[in-house]
């Protein structure tokens, strides 16, 4: 799959206008202990890639489809993204997903400033 702008979803591509994905490498530790002479002990489970994204102005419909699939009352999706080399898919749920009334209307109304934040399942890396 080649990316221009989008975001797969559970299988789903999303054709999107993405303002920015911003990618955290958190590490996890299973135990971090400091002992009474200063040392840091720890054993590191693992790298979680998560992500913050923003979208751009779309289409009402298109923007309803996706605010509807990630406010969906599921424990985890998969989660497909570009990346430096290529895409990178990956098990998460959704932390968060926001947006903004553009204008309403009478019958419908337009939203805008789309983002959401995804919370890795499983580690990235592991040591």
């Amino acid at each position: 799959m080649e990316f221009t702008q989008g975001i797969s979803i559970d299988g789903t591509f999303f054709d999107v206008p993405l303002v920015a994905i911003k990618r955290e490498g958190q590490f996890l530790d299973k135990y971090a202990n400091r002992t009474e002479d200063g040392i840091l002990h720890r054993e590191l489970i693992g790298v979680y890639y998560n992500y913050d994204m923003s979208f751009g102005t779309m289409e009402t419909s298109v923007h309803e489809a996706l605010f509807d699939k990630l406010t969906e009352p599921v424990e985890f999706h998969t989660i497909t993204v570009p990346t430096g080399h290529g895409t990178y898919t990956f098990v998460a749920y959704v932390n968060k997903a926001t947006d903004e009334y553009l204008k309403i209307y009478e019958d419908h109304s337009d939203f805008q400033n789309l983002a959401c934040k995804f919370i890795a399942q499983a580690p990235a890396r592991t040591p």
